[in-house]
């Protein structure tokens, strides 16, 4: 269990955050640079002194005001790894690595050996180099694999990717889902990229001018309108958790199941069962009032209107219910909401092209 209450002033700026979230798994702070994603860390690490309020993780106090409890940074067991690897230049990666595990704390059962987190991060080969002859990807593996070696009850990650280019993004990802998925380590992971908050988070918080905007899956707030004001109306859409049914190696196709159908979606690396999360864009689904035919679009989905929503200009968007809990949004001219006659309650079919799918999202 991860509970928080900080509130702290920063000269004109006030943070006042309330959280609660159920132990492991990846709670993703997400918001605008200057929102208080990094001060809400540094006060969980203790590097950030708050004014009232109290902190818990995994049932121990770190911080607490009104019982006088403020445990120093060395005795709070987190791991904290930052934008840059910060690792120490004349020590080769296996002395990195070990300086946490060395130091940690002697009466511990160590759940994290470091064959296995050297496994798990990929990192064998680099072990009797020096941070100067890694790449960014392989400093930040190396980064965070010290952390993981500390033997910290929660591991906190301050923007880990923002320094990288997108292959080494691309790279590390993986790393990062293998860690979530085999240590079950709670980890609170701050970011302003969605891409990345969609993979890894379980739970993800939305923090706007220093408050807790909205709190709850990737999915169930894929239609807040919070996460809209962050995104802009042009990457509006839904998120879908799906299931890899089948893979089509002659034309390249996977088919997804979710909660409301399927999707035929290309150049999706994954084996039949494997769970995925779905981006689909707002402006990448379009609607028809029967089932079309002589179409290059292959994934057309029977749905429900759920809601309309007119902007004062050309555009309007439209929710889509396909049933299970699924929803769609398509944003679609006024013109075509009045031309079609369209109403909450109506049933329609949302057309979703598959070359709309990136492998990003």
């Amino acid at each position: 269990m991860l509970d928080l209450v900080i509130r702290k002033s920063l000269g004109d700026f006030r943070l006042d955050i309330s959280l609660q979230v159920p132990g492991g798994g990846v709670l993703a702070l997400f918001g605008r640079s200057g929102a208080g994603k990094t001060s809400v860390i540094s006060a969980i690490a203790g590097l950030l002194r708050p004014e009232d309020g109290h902190i818990r993780v995994a049932e121990q106090t770190l911080f607490d005001a009104a019982r006088g409890i403020d445990l120093p940074p060395h005795r709070r067991r987190v791991g904290y790894v930052f934008q840059d690897a910060r690792l120490f230049p004349h020590l080769t990666v296996r002395d990195n690595l070990l300086y946490g595990f060395r130091r940690a704390p002697k009466d511990l059962t160590l759940a994290h050996a470091p064959e296995h987190i050297i496994a798990l991060l990929g990192i064998e080969h680099l072990l009797a180099r020096r941070p100067a002859a890694l790449s960014g990807g392989e400093k930040q593996r190396v980064a965070i694999g010290r952390a993981l070696l500390a033997q910290p009850r929660i591991l906190l990650m301050d923007e880990p990717l923002a320094a990288l280019d997108a292959p080494r993004r691309r790279e590390i990802l993986p790393y990062l889902e293998r860690l979530r998925d085999e240590l079950r380590l709670p980890v609170v992971y701050v970011s302003h990229a969605l891409d990345e908050v969609l993979r890894l988070a379980n739970r993800v918080a939305i923090i706007e001018g220093g408050r807790v905007a909205a709190l709850g899956t990737p999915s169930e707030l894929s239609l807040r309108p919070e996460l809209r004001s962050l995104l802009g109306d042009s990457e509006a859409g839904a998120i879908i958790e799906a299931t890899v049914l089948s893979v089509d190696p002659d034309y390249g196709l996977t088919t997804l199941a979710f909660p409301g159908g399927e999707l035929r979606v290309p150049g999706i690396d994954a084996r039949a069962g494997s769970r995925l999360t779905l981006r689909i864009r707002a402006r990448d689904v379009s609607i028809a009032l029967w089932p079309p035919a002589g179409l290059s679009i292959r994934n057309v989905l029977p749905a429900i209107v759920a809601g309309i929503r007119e902007d004062t200009g050309a555009l309007a968007e439209v929710t889509l219910d396909l049933g299970g809990g699924s929803l769609l949004l398509a944003r679609i001219t006024r013109e075509a909401v009045h031309r079609l006659g369209l109403q909450p309650g109506q049933p329609v079919h949302a057309l979703v092209k598959s070359v709309s799918f990136e492998a990003r999202d």
